[in-house]
């Protein structure tokens, strides 16, 4: 038995809306990671990207439970030598509220080229209003 290989053209995407108001962050992108892999379709295969589009909103009202908020720590590097920087997760959410929901979103997808193409198709906003009305996209309420 084959593994069946749906066509590009016959590939049916939608357009998700999430209100991440009052929504605790790892279920939030364990979920939308599920939408955007496309992990709900029953034609899901593992080699091809099948998902959906997702567009969070209010992302600076997500949740962190236990004290991730003081505790929580985000690394990066600038690519200087010594160049790694640290942010708390509560500095990260006042900041910039929409990298704490993609960062999350990021590690529970694959580290490869399809990974980065799912991800892609995720777009985070910290307050009500996005610009994909013209798509429109479907309520998912979690």
């Amino acid at each position: 038995m084959t593994t069946y290989l749906t066509p590009v053209k016959e590939i049916k995407r939608k357009w998700l809306v999430v209100d991440a108001q009052s929504l605790v962050l790892g279920r939030l992108a364990a979920e939308v990671a599920t939408r955007l892999r496309g992990k709900h379709k029953p034609d899901y295969s593992t080699f091809q990207d099948v998902g959906d589009f997702v567009v969070v909103v209010n992302a600076d009202k997500v949740r962190l439970t236990g004290r991730k908020l003081e505790n929580k720590i985000y690394y990066h590097h600038t690519g200087y030598i010594g160049g790694m920087k640290e942010c708390t997760a509560q500095k990260l959410l006042d900041e910039a509220p929409e990298q704490v929901i993609y960062r999350a979103v990021q590690g529970m997808l694959p580290k490869n080229s399809l990974g980065r193409a799912q991800l892609k198709k995720l777009k985070v906003y910290a307050g009500e209003n996005h610009p994909h009305e013209s798509q429109q996209p479907e309520e998912l309420k979690l």
